[in-house]
């Protein structure tokens, strides 16, 4: 997501001028990157992106040459299923086949404009990407209008359907110093960071340079005015007790992708018998799924390790993983 963000933040850019685009819409077997990686190449040469661990990109950008010279897009495949890998060799040894579309890109293309215009309203977006057709000028990415589009419709499967979400939203709750490396490494991630706190003099741009909001008001008015949605990451830490039992009171109650609460267990604990006492009733399902303590256990001390801990769980919550070591797993990587 953060790849396809800063590529589309380029493309909208007046003075870009022409580009050229590499996106891999398709991988047989293993590949480092999976179809939706793309690889910009601007016309001063600069690259943005990759379509693998860096060993097939010198020749993408010599074939993105040849097409922003002639304006022609180019369908390539790349096969290291040989155990030699004699015919790129670099010995690749990911044993996949994967295809890569390299097109031209006038400036401002007008679904990098869209999509950027979604980003901002956080709105999903359909992308195709059109590599089969038996007409080569509508090779190229654009947006689809859906089932009825009369380009994608007529494709017979030479075409890559991307949903690209808004970027992740994660509030963070309180804005004491361990709260400066998990803004930095989510933002390392291009998720979308509010922070949030009563105190003026800590939710502040200087100590949050990478905030995408800074939200200050009243303990009992941050939840609402977050307006967090179902696909929100919420972390409280504000270390202070009188106001994480008003903002767990009020998360508690929403569908959140996740919420964890930095402290030890029994302090968590003593929140939920506090609400429970005041007459709030918190579902067996919400207990569930509130991450107190907060993190996977990777020996944390420092807050940049926290940090660390804290945004692992999250990824791992994200894709449905267990945060196993790959070498215990026995399924592919990459489902």
């Amino acid at each position: 997501m953060k790849e396809l963000s800063a590529i589309v933040k380029i493309l909208i850019d007046s003075g870009t001028g022409a580009s050229v685009l590499a996106t891999l819409t398709s991988a047989e077997g293993s590949s480092y990157r999976r179809p939706g990686a793309r690889l910009l190449i601007t016309n001063d040469g600069k690259r943005l992106g990759s379509i693998s661990g860096g060993c097939l990109e010198e020749d993408v950008v010599a074939r993105a040459r040849t097409v922003m010279s002639t304006g022609r897009a180019e369908i390539v495949i790349y096969d290291t299923t040989t155990e030699n890998d004699l015919v790129w060799g670099v010995g690749l040894g990911c044993h996949g086949v994967v295809k890569v579309l390299i097109e031209k890109l006038p400036s401002r293309p007008a679904w990098a404009v869209t999509l950027a215009e979604n980003f901002a309203a956080r709105r999903s977006t359909l992308l195709a990407v059109l590599h089969e057709t038996a007409n080569p000028a509508q090779l190229g990415t654009r947006i689809a209008s859906g089932s009825g589009d009369p380009v994608t419709a007529t494709a017979s499967g030479g075409v890559f359907l991307n949903v690209v979400p808004p970027p992740t939203s994660l509030v963070i709750f309180g804005a004491g110093d361990d709260a400066q490396p998990l803004a930095s490494l989510a933002h390392e991630l291009g998720w979308h960071i509010t922070i949030a706190d009563p105190r003026p003099a800590f939710a502040t741009a200087a100590r949050f340079p990478n905030a995408d909001r800074l939200l200050i008001a009243p303990t009992a008015e941050l939840v609402d005015r977050a307006a967090p949605d179902a696909a929100t990451l919420a972390v409280v830490m504000t270390h202070h007790y009188v106001h994480d039992v008003p903002l767990l009171r009020a998360l508690l109650t929403l569908p959140l992708a996740y919420l964890g609460l930095l402290g030890p267990r029994k302090r968590a604990e003593k929140i939920l018998s506090d609400l429970a006492a005041e007459g709030v009733a918190v579902a067996d399902a919400a207990r569930a799924r509130l991450h107190a303590p907060i993190g996977l256990d990777l020996g944390a001390d420092s807050p940049e390790q926290v940090a660390l801990a804290i945004v692992a769980e999250i990824q791992a919550v994200l894709t449905g993983r267990d945060a196993r070591p790959l070498r215990e797993r026995a399924r592919p990587i990459h489902e």
